[in-house]
């Protein structure tokens, strides 16, 4: 039997020892991040995707070896445990199989099988099933017992028969090849409740799928509407498939094949066998869906946290809003804010062009470049009036910004925290303007379910989908790094080794003792011990701090080597400002092993460091497509097939990609549209925030959809 360890090797393409190495750091309470960016040597740099991965399979192959032992435990407990029942046990290789081979000595409910057992016939069930050629009707005259309660031969044959099918329902193997048929044959049937009800699930009034072939958003609507009492299911196989499998393994074609015992067989495929197999397929086909539905959301949030930032400009946030009026903010290059306003642009023509005159004052006093709006509520009306804002100013430019769960962290304990006097629409208004800054230290203060990306989430298993979510978060601002003495609490508690409680003593201790001046200060913080300063350490910016790498990636463990670094290869760290352009040649000239040896640290870790050194204090998002700033504005009814416009990805799903094309509608690229070659899922082709070239080809103006193409698009 192979190991956990062996497992994850061949389940992920790795080296044994690797596996090993990274199941070791993970007990010892090493975090994803810190193993993925510091401890590659021991992994071969798996990436912290795979690292993840490698995380969730231990986690349930050490829940399926304990799940094994406890049914181990249990049948031995019985006196029913035999080698090979033991060895089936371990070689199962799902809780399922596992969960198959305990349920004939699982505790049951009282069942018509129990009863008939509780009668005796146990002994009649299992001389019927043996098929030896003596007739059923002969063998029950001897159970025949008034007393109890077995009257006639129809009464002892109708017990046998109850546990024949039983015991037949509870065969493991029967069950696992008749799943194996269902997901191979099976199909999937909807009908409708009403038919003649209008819902959103009218495409699943008369629609049926083999198994194999249903798709993730598919499963996820239709569960759905069956829990709305709008759809009925069912699972079929074709003609009687199910019950001739269950036939073929209780006959016996070598002896007489016995009537009564088909008979059983197929009561036991009707009545227990099919039921409750069928259960389980749904019940599969709805995990299936669940990890489909968290993987396409993970997907969509890693790229959406990691858009790049418009830093070092005063940036006005608005809020659109019919009857509250348009909230404004105006913050400064570090987020701090200057100033706030309410305007009513929408209310009629003069306070429009009240509006703009007030936002026009604080453009000017305030030296606003950047407009961020929010993508909600009277939007669209508000877009047009900072268009007619913005012929006064040729310098700025608008952005629309999506302003999903603004008004959940609006109302929050941490906003008003935050903003304590600030009014709470004023408050959205102050996050829609940070987030076009930096997205990624504003969307972290959110529960990412609320940050509009993905589908279904509410109908996914919680747990896990807040599970993955976090960790893709957790990596997101890891991989970014986080200035210490700028960043909140709710930044620094996604920190490698950080808590919220760590966090929180962070920004105390800078509120009450002024900046940090290095990495090694945050020791003195209450409560964070040397593993969290391990962990955190290296994905801390100091910008302030004398010691130069105290602003880069560079873990304070490996600061020996980076000075070694720098000596051997003929630089100083004064140097590093300047720019250290010949640093990785002078390496190569040196050779790696003689590097190694001399600076005490492997291969991936110096060409780690050196990557750092040319750049101290990067911001990997500054390598991505800027967000699109626009001048002017574009309204559904002005768009026609064959217009080709540049847009952002803001949702990618399993059947296609919305893009934002600058109208308030965002249009569908149908998967099958978005590129000439097949695509299995348009994460293979685009993800949020990419900037792409779109076609129109077709616009509903009455149903508000917009319909649009990646593919064959003339050339710029």
């Amino acid at each position: 039997m192979k190991t956990i360890i062996e497992i994850l090797a061949e389940e992920l393409g790795q080296k044994r020892e690797y596996v090993e190495n990274v199941v070791a750091l993970m007990d010892e309470g090493n975090t994803i991040p810190f193993i993925a960016r510091y401890r590659k040597e021991m992994h071969g740099a798996m990436d912290d995707t795979t690292l993840r991965t490698l995380e969730t399979r231990l986690a349930y192959l050490r829940g399926l070896e304990q799940r094994r032992q406890e049914v181990k435990t249990a049948i031995a407990n019985q006196g029913k445990l035999t080698d090979e029942l033991s060895c089936a046990i371990d070689l199962a290789a799902t809780l399922a199989e596992v969960e198959d081979l305990y349920r004939p000595y699982k505790q049951k409910r009282r069942t018509r099988a129990t009863i008939a057992r509780e009668k005796g016939l146990e002994g009649l069930a299992q001389a019927i099933f043996a098929q030896d050629g003596r007739a059923p009707e002969v063998l029950a005259a001897d159970f025949i017992d008034p007393e109890k309660g077995v009257e006639t031969c129809e009464d002892a044959l109708a017990g046998a028969n109850d546990i024949i099918a039983e015991n037949l329902s509870d065969d493991s193997d029967i069950r696992k090849e008749l799943r194996a048929l269902f997901h191979r044959r099976g199909t999937l049937i909807c009908k409708a409740a009403d038919p003649e009800a209008d819902t959103v699930y009218r495409q699943y009034y008369d629609f049926s799928c083999p198994v194999q072939r249903l798709m993730d958003h598919q499963i996820m609507a239709i569960n759905r509407g069956e829990k709305e009492d709008v759809l009925k299911i069912s699972l079929a196989l074709p003609g009687n498939e199910g019950a001739a499998l269950v036939c073929r393994k209780a006959l016996r074609p070598t002896l007489n094949v016995s009537q009564f015992v088909r008979a059983a067989a197929e009561d036991a495929y009707d009545r227990l066998i099919f039921p409750s197999v069928s259960r389980e397929i749904r019940s599969e086909l709805t995990d299936q869906a669940g990890a489909g539905a968290i993987h396409n959301f993970a997907l969509n949030l890693k790229p959406l946290l990691m858009q790049p930032p418009i830093k070092g400009f005063v940036t006005m946030g608005l809020d659109p809003g019919y009857r509250n009026g348009c909230k404004v903010a105006v913050i400064d290059e570090t987020g701090k804010v200057l100033d706030t306003a309410v305007v009513y642009p929408t209310f009629s023509q003069h306070k429009k062009q009240e509006a703009i005159e007030i936002l026009s004052g604080l453009m000017r006093r305030h030296h606003v470049r950047h407009l961020a709006i929010g993508n909600g509520t009277a939007s669209r009306e508000t877009e047009a009036m900072a268009v007619e804002l913005l012929k006064a100013f040729p310098d700025a430019g608008y952005a629309m910004v999506n302003e999903a769960g603004a008004s959940v962290y609006s109302a929050s304990e941490l906003a008003a925290e935050e903003f304590p006097n600030y009014d709470v629409n004023l408050r959205s208004a102050i996050s829609i303007a940070r987030r076009l800054q930096d997205p990624l230290a504003e969307l972290v203060k959110i529960d990412p379910k609320a940050l509009g990306v993905g589908q279904y989430q509410h109908d996914c298993p919680q747990k896990e989908l807040t599970s993955t979510l976090d960790a893709v978060v957790e990596d997101c601002v890891n991989a970014v790094g986080v200035d210490l003495n700028t960043a909140s609490a709710s930044l620094l508690r996604q920190v490698s080794g950080l808590t919220a409680t760590t966090a929180r003593n962070i920004v105390t201790y800078r509120e009450e003792n002024g900046p940090f001046t290095s990495r090694a200060q945050i020791k003195k913080v209450p409560k964070l011990g040397p593993k969290a300063y391990e962990q955190c350490a290296g994905f801390l910016r100091v910008p302030e701090s004398k010691e130069i790498l105290d602003n880069t990636g560079v873990h304070p463990e490996s600061y020996s080597a980076a000075k070694e670094l720098l000596k051997l290869c003929s630089y100083d760290k004064k140097d590093i400002p300047a720019g250290l352009g010949e640093l990785e040649s002078r390496m190569e000239h040196i050779g790696m092993d003689e590097l190694t040896k001399q600076c005490g640290a492997g291969e991936m870790t110096l060409r780690d460091i050196a990557k750092e050194l040319r750049k101290p204090g990067r911001d990997p998002r500054e390598d991505l497509p800027a967000p699109v700033l626009r001048k002017d504005v574009l309204e559904i009814k002005d768009l026609q097939p064959g217009m080709v416009l540049t847009g952002t990805v803001r949702n990618v799903i399993d059947f296609g990609a919305f893009v934002d094309i600058g109208v308030h509608q965002d249009g569908l690229v149908h998967i099958s549209q978005i590129a000439s070659r097949r695509v299995r899922h348009p994460s293979e082709v685009v993800k949020v925030g990419d900037i792409v070239r779109v076609a129109v080809l077709d616009v509903d103006v009455k149903r508000n959809r917009i319909g649009l193409t990646m593919k064959n698009l003339p050339k710029e």
